[in-house]
């Protein structure tokens, strides 16, 4: 499902709002996540997941085609655990 779907999925649930009101909610949630993100915040959804941050070293990695030793910044990367309702709804529980 794709940004736009969802909107309309939650507009066609819900006729007493707009889509235009949908589509600035469901934007609203988005950027809070990322913003939460961003400040290195953990967000948890329950029964859905949790979003976090989580920090890669710097290390020396390869370059494939070459076979070079390549410097990789450290980098922070989102990472997303299931929730257990998620989980067991996807394992048919």
């Amino acid at each position: 499902m794709i940004r736009s779907e969802l909107i309309q999925k939650i507009a066609d649930d819900n006729p007493h709002l707009y889509q235009r009101d949908v589509e600035r909610i469901v934007n609203t949630i988005f950027e809070e996540i990322t913003n939460a993100m961003a400040r290195g915040d953990r967000v948890e959804l329950r029964g859905f997941g949790a979003f976090s941050v989580k920090k890669r070293d710097a290390r020396v990695g390869r370059n494939p085609r070459t076979g070079d030793s390549v410097e990789v910044e450290e980098k922070h990367v989102p990472f997303f655990k299931t929730g257990k309702l998620l989980r067991d709804r996807l394992n048919g529980k």
